[in-house]
């Protein structure tokens, strides 16, 4: 059977949204491989969120419950950065996945992560790092791109999220979109993993 792949993720502005959606068409050109994108629960009000001036949520995007992890052969995972760590929202998803911590149902699956935040110093890498820590109490499988997107890693002459970790952006203030750079190492990215999901299911 094809492995089905699962895209989970959690933007405030649509950063985050928008690498998804590039993820999604990377891991989609590989035959032979479903996908499906999921964002996760909003921890907070609408009265906050209006406050912040974060746009509404996607409604062609469904909200995961923990337990449908279970039901993908790989999993992808994004979110922003916030103080070098992942946000809360994220962090109280994966606080909901005892139940499959219990009996290890994750254990063996690939996974991978992708991030923006604010500036060049903001905390990607760091937040790749200490995010990493959820995929290894479920016994999953860290993929990281490396260097695989090649020249696009070493680019100096502008400004570019990504890491080694995984594919990113900067938002600025919130006004800058993801460049066209960052949107090929996103899009390598879902083709790349799409790829290492194929061979651990043993797809042909």
């Amino acid at each position: 059977m094809a492995p089905k792949i699962y895209i989970v993720y959690y933007s405030t502005y649509g950063h985050v949204a928008k690498l998804a959606d590039e993820i999604l068409k990377g891991v989609s050109s590989v035959e032979g491989v479903e996908v499906k994108l999921w964002q996760v629960p909003e921890t907070l009000s609408d009265e906050a969120l209006a406050k912040m001036g974060a746009p509404a949520k996607r409604d062609d995007v469904p909200v995961i419950s923990p337990a449908e992890l279970d039901d993908a052969d790989g999993l992808i995972f994004g979110f922003p950065t916030r103080f070098g760590m992942m946000p809360t929202q994220f962090k109280a998803f994966m606080d909901g996945t005892s139940e499959l911590w219990c009996p290890q149902r994750l254990a063996g699956k690939p996974a991978a992560l992708f991030f923006s935040s604010g500036c060049q110093g903001g905390g990607q890498e760091t937040t790749a790092l200490t995010a990493i820590t959820q995929l290894v109490h479920h016994g999953m499988l860290f993929v990281p791109v490396g260097y695989t997107f090649g020249a696009g890693m070493f680019e100096m002459g502008q400004v570019k999220g990504g890491s080694p970790y995984g594919s990113g952006t900067i938002a600025g203030d919130g006004s800058r979109v993801p460049t066209e750079l960052e949107l090929q190492q996103a899009f390598h990215q879902g083709k790349y993993f799409a790829g290492i999901a194929k061979k651990l299911k043993g797809s042909p």
